[in-house]
């Protein structure tokens, strides 16, 4: 009969998580940034119909990346979850905070108990009454889970991301600005390279080489997934559902209202 080896629990949990990591950082990043009037969702995302970002409840959104199969599961199951809830007791019942424990919980079972990890990262986002109220969870791999204040990035290079967006971001900023800041982090790992590459090149023996600004512009429109969870959404459309999302030429139009002359 065949021996089994015997793999320490540590080691066991370590090798998932950095199985995990990996399958996560081959994703594009997502970014959720609160602003004025309500919470930007963004992603690098070029197709049309294989969303990152999707509608949870009246005033939740939720965002992913990774696996899209394994995410996509989740956002249905929260789904399920809300609509249960909100009509066992009342929409006002239904909350971020709750929902990112059932996902932590789920997360965490997989992790533990499966012989594969989702290779997912998560974002809850809920806007509330004001800025200061706005609730934005992350939720990792392995089912911890974050409280994140104003805005979050991950996937991809997601601590670049992460730290442009704390450079850039302030409270109070419309949307425009907001999405200028989001496509500014989202293409953040990209000029870091390039400007890696031109320190590269001009410190090697011919000087100062070729493209080394390659890729340093923003992120076209058409390469971005937007949603946005509206603050006031009653007052602007007559409804309770705050989610939109917003289709390219609209996010064009927004990002070039921040071009200079």
């Amino acid at each position: 009969m065949a021996q089994q080896f015997y793999v320490s629990p540590e080691q066991m949990m370590k090798d998932r998580a950095d199985f995990a990591r990996k399958g996560i950082a081959r994703g594009k990043s997502v970014v959720v940034i609160s602003y004025r009037d309500g919470i930007a969702l963004v992603a690098e995302n070029p197709s049309p119909t294989l969303h990152k970002i999707g509608e949870i409840y009246d005033r939740i959104g939720f965002a992913a990346v990774g696996k899209y199969n394994e995410f996509e599961s989740l956002r249905q199951a929260g789904v399920r979850y809300a609509d249960v809830r909100g009509y066992s007791y009342d929409r006002v019942d239904v909350t971020a905070r709750g929902l990112a424990s059932v996902y932590a919980q789920s997360l965490g079972t997989v992790f533990t108990a499966e012989q594969k990890p989702f290779e997912v990262e998560l974002a809850v986002a809920e806007v509330g009454e004001t800025q200061d109220t706005d609730h934005i969870f992350r939720l990792t791999f392995d089912g911890s889970i974050a409280d994140e204040h104003g805005f979050l990035g991950m996937g991809g290079q997601a601590e670049t991301v992460q730290q442009k967006l704390a450079e850039l971001w302030r409270p109070g900023a419309e949307l425009p600005q907001t999405l200028e800041w989001a496509a500014a982090a989202l293409q953040a790992p990209r000029a870091e390279a390039a400007a890696q590459a031109a320190a590269a090149a001009a410190s090697g023996p011919n000087g100062a080489g070729h493209g080394g600004m390659a890729g340093a512009g923003l992120i076209g429109a058409e390469k971005l997934e937007v949603a946005v969870l509206e603050r006031n959404v009653r007052e602007i459309r007559g409804t309770h559902r705050a989610f939109r999302r917003l289709a390219a030429p609209t996010v064009a139009d927004l990002l070039a209202t921040t071009e200079g002359p």
